[in-house]
């Protein structure tokens, strides 16, 4: 089985590549990798090593030849390519999120490949109320405050169109919670906090006040995790969109706990999203209040069909996983090999995994 990845050296495609690789090693005759991506990582280096890559930038105007190329002759390409800073210029992150999942998918259409499997998020659904999981039916309109949010449901339109349009393609995708491991809490940092990161951010952090709004509920999944739902996808030839959450449910007592904090303060929404947006406008930090929003609105998601369908069952829980990430990122974690997972310098040192 020939497999194209795109976005194949970032925090869910390194995972994706741990799993198939151990797969590989497991079947007569392997499996025949690829990976694309903007910055091509060190190929000598695992998981890196024994794939074919391919440096393409697939929002870029002119690349469709450069992608039908890398996905001659696939059986399956797996869209992972996503773009979450600059956050202040919109236009740069929808012509990666956006414009790049249309050219992704012509690409695919061009080149005949049979299976698309694309990362699409719990972030795509419109808002609901937590009391009650959804499942894969729910709208997915976004939630307009979050500009992730509205590419996410963006890119659900285009898989939509392109599922109608090409019938003989199997189409799915997959709604992940947030994805998270230890090898990515310096690309994290860089993302969400920025000059914040990772001097001041203690490897196990201690509040004692946690100042939180009870909105504040949502799910989160390791990224191993993540990468066996997408091999038994691809193994399957599944299609259609699967829920993918690890338990439990983070809810603000669960991060009073991972905290370590003595008491948790409620405090309105609106107030946790105007902080956020002083602080990002001023380049505090680098979390827009979108993300707010987006955590405060989106759906609490029913991972029955993964589980039904797929065999599917995480093996790390949800406060695991952030915990992991926590770590990483209070150390600088990162994978050396990859640019957009390379580890971070604290205070002037370079930190390695320990």
């Amino acid at each position: 089985m020939r497999i194209v990845i795109t976005g194949a050296s970032g925090n869910a495609g390194t995972a994706l590549l741990r799993r198939l690789q151990s797969e590989a090693a497991l079947r007569p005759g392997g499996l025949d990798l690829v990976g694309v991506s903007r910055r091509t990582p060190d190929a000598a280096k695992a998981p890196y090593s024994g794939v074919e890559w391919h440096a393409v930038d697939v929002g870029q105007n002119g690349q469709s030849g450069s992608l039908s190329r890398a996905f001659a002759g696939a059986d399956a390409v797996v869209h992972l390519a996503w773009q979450i800073q600059p956050n202040r210029d919109l236009a740069v992150l929808r012509r990666t999120n956006v414009t790049g999942t249309a050219n992704v998918l012509a690409a695919a259409r061009e080149a005949g490949v049979g299976h698309v499997v694309c990362a699409s998020s719990v972030g795509a659904y419109s808002k609901s109320p937590k009391d009650r999981p959804v499942d894969e039916s729910w709208p997915t309109g976004g939630i307009i405050g979050s500009h992730y949010s509205r590419h996410k449901a963006e890119q659900e339109l285009l898989l939509d169109r392109f599922a109608a349009e090409n019938p003989s393609i199997t189409v799915a995708r997959l709604r992940p919670g947030l994805i998270f491991q230890r090898d990515a809490g310096s690309e994290i940092g860089r993302y969400f906090l920025g000059l914040v990161h990772p001097s001041f951010v203690p490897g196990r952090p201690i509040l004692p006040v946690l100042p939180i709004p009870q909105e504040l509920i949502f799910q989160a999944v390791h990224a191993d995790d993540v990468a066996d739902a997408y091999w038994r996808v691809l193994e399957r030839r599944a299609g259609g969109a699967f829920n993918v959450a690890a338990e439990p449910v983070i809810t603000p007592q669960n991060l009073a706990w991972l905290f370590h904090a003595k008491r948790m303060l409620p405090i309105p929404l609106r107030l946790l999203r105007s902080v956020v947006d002083v602080s990002w406008r001023l380049r505090l930090q680098q979390t827009d209040a979108g993300w707010v929003e987006m955590a405060a609105g989106a759906p609490i998601m029913d991972t029955g069909r993964s589980r039904r369908e797929l065999g599917w069952e995480p093996r790390t829980s949800s406060l695991d996983a952030i915990r992991e990430v926590l770590e990483g990122m209070g150390k600088g974690a990162g994978v050396e090999a990859s640019p957009p997972l390379k580890p971070r310098r604290i205070l002037g040192v370079f930190t390695r995994r320990s």
